[in-house]
């Protein structure tokens, strides 16, 4: 067989690289920060390139909210709770930044153990050894009153849990979110998987009151959904199951309902990008207009770190 003819490149159609798109300038690289400098100063400085750009467009859309009163819903997992943020969120609400907070069954749980103990979080391998994991008996039974009580009275578990601690005045209510929300006077909602929470396994624990609490909270999740609009916010924060998929939910009854709910601001920020939130919270619900950003990272740097970003912002 005879061999192919040598490849001549000579006869390949160019280009001067000046004319070219480029996808990466100079002007959007980071600056050095000296050593005594103001976080200003440094959040001035982070490149305007893939998360560091998305992470300032997150911080804008969150000062736009705020500045002119639209919606920002903070759907937190119990974890956001757990490696200490609740300080930081208890401003946002007080500050009126955060305008509705959505939790899962295990939020309330470490919100009052934090409100009452200023403490939370066992140990599960070594309490699960000799069956003892989850049988703290006031997380239990004050919660599951709680709850019952604001069945009662058709009141949802995030209110009822509100009340309670601000009421029976806990010595570290200042520190939890859910009597933060109660004294602002935002709705608080908490979504419960049967079987889920610790609180579940106790006899004072009644699956009538929990299940009317928690569609209650449905509805009225449903109802600010429903004012999710132009420079609103949504921020999905570790939770990677139940809180996309109600949230999802509560886009569809609210759009069957005459509400668009479109051209918001969706953000997911996790320490990994799941499916759930990716679809449910950022690319379905933001596929007639607005836009979506997920930021990857620890909660207990990234959020205060927007924080301090957002304080910034709004000293402007």
């Amino acid at each position: 067989m005879p061999r192919p003819a040598p490849l001549n490149l000579r006869h390949l159609r160019r280009y001067s690289v000046t004319e070219r798109p480029s996808k990466v300038a100079k002007e959007t690289f980071a600056r050095p920060t000296p050593a005594g400098s103001s976080f200003r100063t440094f959040y001035g400085n982070l490149p305007k390139v893939l998360a560091a750009e998305r992470f300032q467009r997150l911080v804008e859309a969150l000062a736009v909210a705020h500045r002119r009163r639209r919606t920002v819903l903070a759907m937190l997992g119990a974890h956001v709770l757990k490696v200490g943020l609740s300080p930081l969120l208890v401003d946002l609400i007080e500050r009126r930044v955060i305008t509705a907070l959505a939790m899962t069954g295990s939020g309330i749980i470490h919100d009052f153990e934090l409100a009452y103990q200023g403490q939370t979080s066992e140990e599960v391998a070594e309490a699960l050894a000799d069956g003892s994991f989850g049988m703290a008996r006031e997380t239990a039974d004050v919660l599951n009153a709680a709850i019952q009580e604001g069945a009662k009275k058709d009141r949802g578990i995030g209110e009822s849990v509100g009340r309670m601690i601000e009421e029976k005045k806990l010595r570290y209510r200042h520190g939890s979110l859910f009597a933060a929300a109660y004294r602002a006077g935002i709705p608080a909602t908490v979504h419960v998987a049967i079987g889920t929470d610790i609180i579940h396994q106790h006899a004072s624990c009644n699956g009538e009151a929990l299940g009317k609490g928690s569609l209650l909270d449905f509805h009225r999740l449903t109802q600010v959904v429903g004012t999710v609009g132009e420079e609103a916010v949504v921020l999905n924060v570790g939770s990677a199951v139940i809180l996309p998929e109600v949230f999802l939910k509560a886009v569809s009854i609210s759009r069957n309902l005459g509400r668009p709910v479109k051209g918001f601001t969706a953000a997911n920020l996790d320490m990994i990008q799941h499916y759930r939130p990716h679809q449910n919270v950022l690319t379905r619900p933001t596929a007639l207009g607005g836009q979506a950003i997920a930021l990857t990272g620890h909660h207990e740097i990234l959020v205060p770190l927007l924080y301090a970003a957002l304080m910034e912002k709004l000293e402007r």
